[in-house]
């Protein structure tokens, strides 16, 4: 044979999208499971003319479930971010969007048995031990993904997929403010360097000289915000104990402003070298969390909310998402749990193939 088959869901996940694996067939070693992923994504072109990627950041992502050997979870998430053009695979970071689909996956895949209903299950974020629970609609003790739920940035309707993030503070670099300030200047930007699902740099856009309404594309050609951002975010990498983060697409950026269209507040978020054309899951926790936080960069914008859990609404490049922030203020910002409304919808199921100079399969298998 010259090439090996790989069984897989194909799902979208969020805004997101890509192949959802059980994490036992594929290569255990990271360095063979990064080669096999880039080959099946055809990641190095900037079609991806020769994998199953859509040559989109939001295209080239990849889900790996196992039944979990954690006491609380049912089902393990691993994560990877494939590259559209540069073959490589980033193991660090998390996905929210493409977490959304886990559970429909792991009741397809087996790993989960569908109750009466609404299906809820634990799952552990492998990369960064986060915690989540998510209910999925299985009417009957079937799967469905029929229903009335819109999503901005996903045309038509889904059923609803409720996740509630739990265990998100300094989920990669161990707090909330990883460089123990509120607020850092860095090359004249004022940014809050935060943790929460998502390492992030936050800066307010009008000290970019944006508006904070721009769209993805007329943001994507500022080629000289872009150069100023990417060397403010290399610099606060650095200050968060990230080291050396100029290949790395952690930590993220967002930017902030004032709501216009009736939300809570105005962000846009970059992937990190392109703009997110709607919100990252984990980034928006991320940021809502900022919103919330006192003396951060996102002061002012914000009215104080008068409830706890806090309904915030953030308007993002193609519409809005909605995250319901459960918080404490004793001692500063505290976060107890974040959650949202997502859906999935299932596309194909099959194998894909990667040359078997790659990966040859069943011998190197766990």
């Amino acid at each position: 044979m010259t090439q090996t088959a790989i069984p897989y869901l194909f799902m979208r996940g969020g805004t997101s999208r890509g192949p959802y694996f059980r994490r036992e067939d594929l290569p255990e070693d990271l360095d063979t499971l990064a080669k096999v992923l880039v080959a099946a994504l055809g990641s190095g072109h900037s079609l991806n003319i020769d994998g199953i990627g859509g040559g989109a950041a939001v295209t080239t992502k990849v889900a790996m479930l196992s039944e979990s050997d954690d006491d609380w979870a049912d089902v393990d998430y691993f994560f990877a971010q494939v590259s559209v053009e540069d073959s490589t695979v980033d193991f660090k970071p998390t996905c929210g969007n493409i977490l959304s689909g886990v559970g429909p996956a792991a009741i397809e895949l087996g790993l989960v048995p569908a109750t009466d209903t609404v299906t809820e299950l634990r799952i552990r974020a492998v990369n960064t031990g986060a915690r989540v629970t998510a209910q999925v609609q299985t009417p009957g003790g079937q799967l469905t993904f029929d229903g009335e739920t819109e999503i901005a940035g996903v045309p038509g309707a889904s059923a609803p997929i409720a996740l509630n993030f739990m265990g998100v503070v300094g989920s990669s670099t161990g707090a909330l403010l990883p460089t123990g300030n509120v607020r850092d200047l860095i090359d004249g930007i004022e940014v809050t360097c935060m943790d929460v699902a998502m390492p992030l740099v936050i800066a307010r856009a009008e000290d970019f000289g944006l508006t904070g309404y721009e769209g993805a594309a007329e943001l994507d050609d500022n080629t000289a915000f872009f150069a100023r951002m990417e060397a403010v975010r290399i610099k606060a990498g650095a200050l968060m104990g990230m080291g050396d983060v100029s290949k790395s697409v952690t930590p993220k950026f967002g930017l902030l402003a004032p709501a216009r269209d009736g939300g809570s507040i105005a962000v846009r978020y970059f992937m990190p070298w392109k703009t997110h054309p709607t919100m990252a899951v984990t980034g928006a926790q991320c940021l809502a969390s900022c919103a919330l936080t006192p003396g951060s960069v996102a002061e002012g914008m914000l009215a104080r909310p008068n409830e706890n859990p806090a309904r915030l609404v953030l308007e993002h490049a193609s519409g809005t998402i909605e995250v319901l922030v459960d918080f404490s203020m004793d001692d500063g910002f505290a976060l107890n749990s974040a959650g949202l409304v997502r859906t999935a919808r299932k596309l194909a199921d099959g194998h894909v193939y990667v040359p078997a100079s790659v990966w040859a399969g069943q011998g190197d298998r766990k």
